[in-house]
């Protein structure tokens, strides 16, 4: 960066936020005043690309730049492997704090991966119970898979377990920045704000709900279709969320979307509070400010809902970065993906060159003005539940390419078909080329056997661990009270000093001669 001070790193994500629901990405109706002001005045990533839309695998790579096949987090119960470098690690080295306030669904024990301090615990669980059995093929999970009950309860709530955590969460986060001003101010920050919203279900506070009309929602570009139209992924989709068990009408359509659109507001607020913070405490201009998510939502859209999927509204995520003093701003339509954040936060902190290779790469030149490169490719590996076999994505230019052994390619030219219902790989010979890429990048036999393997190792190992005395591996925030507030090791009149923020004037020159 062009200045003497490293920058700090405010790193926010949502959960679960489809790049198409933001104005900054062309919706009309949702309202995001704080993220609407990131995106006019920062550089906004028209094509980024959850690597693995769902939620553990997602968030491993915005950690360590690699796709899944890589680390074996294949899905939402498989261990995050402790000797994988994050940025976190690169930061440390380059002297910021290094902090996560809210989600991230690291399965196993190490539950920092190189961050300093976490402020919350997670909202889901850190051991193997989640696993999916591609065995069974498509056959559901009853007690842990989605099903439809959150698209049939959305409305008005005060409070909910997802409402408490992100209340929680931003809570820490405010009072972390006070606490990076107060006690260590010469020193840069990477502090992540991790949020579960808008995540479904549905439900949202009174005061975000009002903010919108129920007759003002707007309903899936494509309309709900039958089984048997869907594409074989979009079937097996439909079949383990059980999306035929109850009947979903267009109210409930509206209602669903209504308290979504609420939550990213209530999202946005709670970034409001962040930026006001950081204003306060003097640090707002010296700040890189990211936004992005794991993953979208269908939202209906086919008659589909949540993610698991490579179209559109499950796998293409808002990408914000925000810092006017050294970047000017700007859209890119050239795709990234949430495997080149790391590569993008080490060399913001001074990192040239990377522990390993990772899958993703450095984004600083786009985010200084260099030119976009048409050729660019961006790729994704999903390998959890929902399919049956290992599953690629290959993004360039306008096209998008999916392939999984088990069923028919998919094609799509998203300038001509943005909704991707004109399944082009039958006909197109681009093809052909793009599958004997997937096939020469990725050894699927191989992956594919992996993954079998693991699911059937942690499966084992889950219901051993229901046997005898067990030590949870969900994380436990440590806060040491000793440490806080007025003690006995501390000098009182130092402490209170110190902890005002802005500090006092000098009260040394007052002092009696």
């Amino acid at each position: 960066m062009a200045q003497s001070r490293k920058p700090n790193i405010l790193f926010i994500m949502a959960d679960q936020l489809a790049a198409r629901s933001l104005g900054a990405y062309g919706h009309k109706l949702v309202k995001t005043p704080n993220l609407s002001r990131l995106a006019a005045e920062g550089v906004v990533f028209e094509n980024c690309y959850s690597t693995s839309p769902l939620c553990s695998p997602a968030r491993a790579t915005v950690m360590n730049g690699l796709l899944p096949s890589r680390t074996g987090v294949y899905d939402n119960a498989a261990e995050f492997p402790s000797a994988i470098p994050t940025w976190a690690h690169y930061l440390r080295l380059q002297g910021y704090h290094t902090c996560l306030s809210g989600k991230m669904h690291f399965v196993g024990p190490d539950q920092l991966h190189g961050l300093e301090e976490r402020l919350t615990t997670d909202i889901y669980p850190a051991d193997f119970g989640w696993t999916p059995d591609w065995r069974l093929r498509q056959e559901r999970i009853d007690w842990w898979y989605h099903n439809m009950t959150s698209v049939l309860q959305p409305g008005i709530a005060e409070i909910t377990n997802q409402l408490e955590f992100d209340d929680d969460v931003a809570f820490q986060a405010k009072r972390k920045l006070y606490d990076y001003a107060r006690f260590s101010p010469e020193k840069p920050f990477a502090l992540m704000v991790s949020f579960t919203h808008p995540h479904d279900p549905y439900a949202a506070r009174k005061k975000f709900w009002d903010m919108y009309k129920d007759e003002d929602i707007d309903l899936p570009a494509v309309p709900h279709m039958k089984r048997e139209q869907l594409d074989a992924h979009s079937q097996r989709l439909y079949d383990v969320s059980a999306m035929d068990d109850y009947v979903v009408k267009e109210a409930d359509i509206r209602a669903a979307r209504h308290g979504y659109y609420a939550n990213i507001s209530y999202v946005d607020d709670l970034i409001g509070q962040l930026i006001d913070t950081l204003k306060e405490l003097n640090k707002l201009d010296d700040t890189v400010i990211v936004f992005t998510s794991d993953h979208g939502d269908f939202l209906g859209e086919r008659g589909l809902w949540y993610k698991m999927s490579y179209l559109e509204p499950s796998a293409h995520v808002p990408f914000i970065v925000w810092h006017p003093a050294t970047m000017k701003p700007r859209r890119v339509a050239e795709p990234v993906s949430l495997a080149d954040i790391l590569p993008t936060f080490a060399a913001i902190g001074g990192t040239e060159k990377l522990a390993r290779p990772v899958d993703g790469r450095s984004l600083l030149p786009l985010l200084h003005g260099a030119a976009e490169d048409a050729h660019a490719t961006t790729w994704g590996e999903y390998l959890a539940e929902g399919a049956i076999a290992p599953m690629y994505m290959l993004r360039r230019g306008p096209w998008k390419f999916i392939h999984t052994p088990s069923d028919p390619d998919q094609l799509f030219n998203l300038a001509d078909d943005p909704n991707e219902v004109n399944n082009l790989a039958a006909t197109h010979p681009l093809a052909k080329k793009m599958r004997a890429e997937v096939e020469a990048k990725f050894d699927i036999p191989r992956i594919h056997e992996q993954v079998l393997q693991s699911q059937q190792a942690r499966l084992m190992m889950f219901n051993a661990m229901k046997n005898g005395e067990h030590f949870p591996w969900d994380f436990q925030p440590l806060r040491d009270a000793s440490q806080q507030y007025t003690r006995n090791h501390m000098s009182v009149t130092e402490r209170d000093l110190q902890s005002r923020f802005p500090q006092a004037p000098d009260i040394e020159s007052k002092r009696a001669k």
